[in-house]
């Protein structure tokens, strides 16, 4: 009874398996993957839901993983190191892109890849958020997953995808898309400005290798701090630049979870918990966050609810509690972190 084949899965690779709110992934465990030729392990986060799990992936100075191909889709955000990936798609064309820390790629599903260490002298990290949790608990059948050979020719993209260019979609702020397979600086990628969610914020939505996984960054100018919301599980949220915290809170309860986070550490807000960042840092502080269920395909009644309602009030039948609205604690907490920082508050 109440088999989970994904969880059955995951002890069976023989690799650490890190579980808590929020971890700093330059930090967890990884030890010999064989499935990856390279060293590895998993991170399941308190707030990642049923669909979505991290693969951490840390590949030694000029080591390569073996080739891999699946039918999951996956994410890849690089937290160190520099290397290149190699993508052979249904139709023979092979595509090789080189990446660098904080670099932003998605695989084409199914489609047989290749990760390379190009350093001599340096390890890289590479997180993979993906939903391969969703594929075996709905199929329960690992060789359908690992070793099926159907080909999706029409998810494998523009070869221009692969080389970091991309198409602009625009929509309206908040919802403004760029489609790609490719970031090659998530840091320095042109955001566009989504003053409904804060203080002069900006942001992207992405759509990666045509996916069903979600990703966007989003931006806090210096002496600001984001508008809290609340959504369904499994968003998981990277620090890219700068550093700051986050305050995360059930309606109703009196007490914060707090994290503290700069680049390299990721967490996932739990089913309906508010959660609000703000940024502490002399720079603006950009996230990423990726889940499943895109902007373009949602996939659940959840996704499409919290992509209409993610930058309305709470009072109107939104996700999003305004600044006139929120606990008048939480503005007091963060000036004193900012006198802590030597950093005053953006008035305007």
């Amino acid at each position: 009874m109440l088999i989970d084949p994904y969880a059955a899965w995951a002890a069976n690779e023989g690799v650490p398996v890190t579980e808590d709110f929020g971890v700093d992934l330059l930090e967890v465990p990884t030890a010999p993957w064989p499935r990856f030729g390279i060293d590895g392990g998993l991170v399941h986060l308190k707030g990642r839901g049923d669909f979505v799990s991290i693969f951490v992936l840390d590949l030694a100075p000029g080591a390569k993983s073996a080739p891999q191909k699946h039918l999951f889709e996956e994410v890849v955000y690089v937290l160190s190191g520099h290397g290149n990936t190699t993508v052979e798609a249904s139709d023979g064309r092979k595509h090789s892109f080189e990446w660098g820390p904080k670099s932003l790629f998605a695989l084409p599903l199914n489609a047989r890849y290749q990760h390379f260490n190009s350093s001599g002298r340096e390890r890289a990290r590479l997180a993979s958020t993906n939903n391969l949790a969703l594929m075996l608990n709905l199929f329960h059948n690992e060789s359908f997953v690992f070793e099926n050979a159907y080909g999706f020719p029409e998810r494998q993209g523009a070869a221009k995808y692969f080389s970091g260019e991309g198409e602009f979609i625009p929509v309206r702020p908040g919802r403004n898309m760029w489609e790609t397979n490719f970031i090659p600086d998530l840091a320095g990628f042109e955001l566009k400005a989504w003053d409904e969610r804060g203080a002069g914020g900006s942001n992207m939505m992405f759509i990666l290798a045509d996916g069903t996984m979600h990703a966007h960054t989003s931006q806090m100018p210096v002496g600001t701090y984001k508008k809290a919301h609340r959504h369904g599980p499994d968003f998981h949220v990277f620090a890219v630049t700068g550093h700051g915290f986050s305050l995360l809170w059930y309606e109703g309860a009196k007490d914060f979870v707090r994290i503290d986070w700069k680049h390299g550490w990721v967490f996932a807000p739990p089913d309906q918990m508010f959660h609000q960042h703000f940024n502490t840092a002399r720079d603006p502080a950009r996230y990423l966050a990726v889940a499943f269920g895109s902007l373009r395909y949602p996939f659940t009644t959840d996704k499409r609810r919290v992509f209409q309602g993610m930058d309305v009030s709470v009072k109107d039948g939104g996700c999003q509690i305004e600044y006139e609205h929120q606990d008048p604690r939480i503005h007091g907490i963060y000036l004193e972190e900012l006198a802590k920082h030597g950093c005053g508050i953006r008035h305007g």
